[in-house]
């Protein structure tokens, strides 16, 4: 539990209610635990919250959502068992407008473009592979992208994300020559020193489950020099 308390201090929310807590959450963390065993970002955010509001026994936490681990940006918890179902709902029915942010070395062909896949997913790999003609198994996958930035090395992308593949934005940008950097799974020349990759869930719009209010969240990226370049 001490363990807990501490990391938690490092916490950044964005946003917090008596319902729903918002977390900009750094590269390397796991939303939920898994066979890694490491300590996930959901119990980071219940010892917070039993710490803050000195809550006795077992926290409350719904996971409604999740970002791939080397992944940085924006993670909503619910925190009351009547927010969740809402909020799972808000999501599997395409409500929420989510809006990253990559890093790319290779620019793409056009400025901005609606790119649509096929994908397929390979669970031995955990990879997924975008294929441009319906394959057996694949679901379809579309985002849009536009270059808002050109840096000295790279470019930044926004993305509208219109559908939630796994993987997606990583194995569409490959699909046509722009592995996100840092990305060595999908294709990029190098890792990131520390096991990130430079893709960043930067906006979140929905409708408060609860409160019925929009709700627009921004997390600004993380610290290190090209991602300081882009603000």
């Amino acid at each position: 539990m001490n363990k807990i308390i501490s990391t938690a201090k490092n916490l950044q929310i964005i946003y917090e209610d008596n319902h729903l807590i918002a977390i900009n959450k750094r590269p390397g963390d796991i939303v939920q635990g898994d066979k890694t065993g490491d300590l996930p970002l959901s119990e980071v955010v219940k010892g917070y919250i039993k710490e803050k509001y000195n809550k006795p026994g077992n926290v409350y936490l719904g996971v409604a959502h999740r970002l791939d681990r080397p992944t940085s940006g924006i993670v909503v918890f619910a925190k009351t068992s009547k927010a969740l179902p809402r909020l799972n709902k808000l999501f599997a029915d395409k409500e929420a407008k989510k809006t990253y942010w990559a890093i790319v070395k290779n620019p793409p062909e056009n400025k901005q473009e609606t790119l649509v896949h096929w994908m397929k997913r390979n669970p031995k790999q955990n990879k997924s592979y975008a294929h441009k003609k319906e394959v057996p198994e694949s679901k379809k996958a579309i985002l849009e992208y536009k270059i808002i930035k050109k840096l000295n090395s790279y470019f930044l992308l926004e993305i509208g994300l219109k559908t939630g593949r796994h993987h997606q934005i990583r194995a569409q940008l490959t699909a046509i020559g722009c592995p996100i950097k840092g990305d060595l799974k999908y294709g990029f020349d190098r890792s990131n020193k520390d096991g990130s990759i430079h893709l960043h869930a930067r906006c979140l719009s929905f409708i408060h489950p609860v409160k019925k209010e929009m709700l627009d969240l921004v997390a600004p990226p993380p610290q290190d020099p090209v991602w300081n370049a882009c603000c």
